[in-house]
């Protein structure tokens, strides 16, 4: 019997895959047997990531790629195709933050946001759609946020961009039905990354350990989610056991969403 979230002999895109969310979704995919790609700007993270996956037995390239550069991004995925055959899975995880509201948010800030949470997730979706078309297969999953679907204390920059991944989910999805594409996405409450504790020593230096307790409690489960919870969903939905999931976005958030409205 088929071992089941079996990805053995797919090619598994992830973009930011050095750190964090990206880094637990790339180790537990090769677990399952794909060849995983990471992009990403991040080279010391990145190939780290890599040789730990190699050093385990799995499958693993890098590929620097700035996302925001359409032409860069097309090259790199000519390349990934030469070299596997076929991009059978796309995890658009790479973004960034910001704090702040409307006032307190530049247009400078708000190009930067929308350039690698938005842009980067186009490019990437372009590149990927083109390469799974003429298969008639494939499946792209986009890392939106709990920020997209309810309103969060100074995230406006932030949650703007990933309304849009919202967005982006659900046309690719209705687009590309009747090529074999699916596209979902993922909503993730607060997640313990490095990312949060370079968050709290820059902004609440002396007060991390308060501050972290602190976000935690804001879920109704009482704490911050792991990386390889979000990988585990993220496995599930781009594997053949969700073959009949398109279109759809899931929260992996502690209760935040539902209980908390």
């Amino acid at each position: 019997m088929k071992n089941v979230f079996d990805l053995t002999g797919k090619t598994a895109v992830i973009t930011g895959g050095g750190s964090g969310i990206g880094k637990a979704i790339a180790q537990v995919f090769a677990h399952q047997g794909a060849s995983v790609i990471i992009l990403d700007v991040n080279d010391e993270p990145s190939m780290s990531t890599v040789n730990e996956i190699i050093n385990t037995g799995g499958s693993a390239a890098y590929f620097h790629c700035d996302i925001v550069d359409q032409r860069t991004v097309k090259m790199v995925f000519e390349s990934i195709s030469d070299k596997t055959g076929s991009v059978d899975i796309l995890v658009n995880n790479a973004g960034v933050a910001s704090i702040g509201n409307i006032e307190e948010t530049t247009e400078e800030e708000i190009d930067r946001l929308y350039n690698i949470n938005v842009k980067g997730a186009y490019n990437c979706s372009l590149a990927a759609i083109r390469k799974m078309k003429p298969r008639g297969k494939g499946c792209i999953l986009n890392m939106a946020s709990v920020a997209a679907v309810v309103g969060i204390e100074s995230r406006f920059a932030y949650s703007m961009t990933k309304g849009a991944i919202l967005s982006i989910t659900y046309s690719i999805a209705k687009d590309y039905i009747d090529h074999g594409i699916r596209c979902n996405s993922i909503s993730p409450g607060r997640v313990h990354t490095p990312f949060v504790d370079g968050y709290l020593a820059t902004n609440y230096p002396g007060q991390e350990k308060e501050m972290f307790e602190k976000l935690s409690k804001t879920q109704p489960i009482g704490r911050m989610g792991k990386p390889e919870e979000v990988a585990h969903m993220a496995l599930y939905l781009c594997s053949d056991e969700a073959s009949f999931l398109t279109g759809s976005n899931y929260y992996i958030d502690g209760g935040f969403v539902t209980l908390n409205t």
